[in-house]
């Protein structure tokens, strides 16, 4: 894979980037939905450029071992179906930038919406003063919450040391170890005594007919973080059954099911969920009260 001689800058690159990506007829949803975001996406970040870019910039003719890293990246996207977000080892959520690897999901989750809004109307941000995030891979969902309330401690839980490894670079990078904590554990087996006045729960939650059609860009993602049975709900089910333990009186449930929603929803006729409608895309994610929760 070559370009050719006209192929020397930025914006060249993002053309021609494109071009190939659309040949290859790759998968997209890790962050952009088409072939000229993502190769924007690959060219600019892989040059450790900002997106916004000036015009003089984007037409800067590029050094040759830039061009060779550029055409390495594209390789890699192209033949082995690797996630941008892989690549680079970076992904963004709430408008922050996240480090990541293949031992965690690339951040993707509509809660970033919630969390932008503060959970309103549910939450006043003064009297939020505990967060958890159970399954919190690389930590993006603690991180943003932690920011938007900046009086909450926040809990980070997940059953995997090395997603933990990958939080605790990034607490570390948006400097808050002083405010989160990283807890192993398996759901709220560790949490014993704590109430949260915010649970946010991003479990696995694909199913079996889901898992055997994913494109080959989620198979790089851990296994462990996607499937979740047969329908969906094997995690789900526990985090219902248990999650009122662990809430303050006047807490809220955030939890995100995917296209299990309509599983979830015949499995538990009677649960009052309400239904989140995203305005940037996404859907699956329901919200419960402590004053639901304790009539059921």
């Amino acid at each position: 894979m070559k370009p050719g001689l006209d192929v020397r800058t930025p914006y060249q690159f993002i053309l021609w980037a494109e071009q190939k990506f659309e040949d290859a007829d790759l998968y997209y949803g890790h962050g952009t939905d088409n072939a000229y975001d993502e190769a924007a996406y690959l060219i600019l970040r892989g040059l450790g450029l900002p997106f916004d870019l000036d015009d003089v910039d984007l037409n800067q003719e590029l050094p040759a071992e830039k061009i060779e890293f550029l055409v390495e990246l594209i390789r890699c996207r192209v033949e082995k179906r690797l996630p941008v977000a892989y690549l680079l080892n970076e992904a963004w959520f709430c408008g922050l930038s996240f480090y990541v690897d293949d031992s965690v999901l690339i951040p993707r989750s509509p809660i970033a919406e919630l969390i932008a809004d503060r959970f309103s109307p549910w939450c006043e941000v003064e009297r939020v003063s505990s967060i958890v995030d159970i399954g919190t891979g690389s930590g993006c969902i603690a991180i943003a919450s932690a920011l938007s309330f900046p009086a909450a401690r926040v809990d980070a839980v997940d059953i995997s040391r090395d997603a933990l490894a990958v939080a605790e670079e990034n607490v570390r990078r948006h400097e808050l170890s002083d405010r989160i904590r990283l807890i192993r554990s398996n759901l709220y087996e560790s949490l014993a005594g704590q109430h949260y006045d915010i649970i946010i729960a991003n479990p696995p939650y694909v199913d079996e007919s889901d898992m055997d059609t994913l494109p080959e860009e989620y198979r790089h993602e851990p296994g462990l973080a996607l499937a979740a049975g047969d329908d969906g709900l094997d995690i789900v089910r526990h985090i219902l059954s248990d999650s009122r333990e662990y809430m303050s009186d006047n807490g809220i449930l955030v939890c995100e099911v995917g296209n299990s929603q309509e599983a979830l929803m015949e499995a538990y006729p009677d649960y009052p969920f309400f239904w989140f409608e995203f305005e940037f895309g996404g859907h699956g994610v329901f919200l419960l009260t402590a004053a639901q929760l304790d009539q059921l």
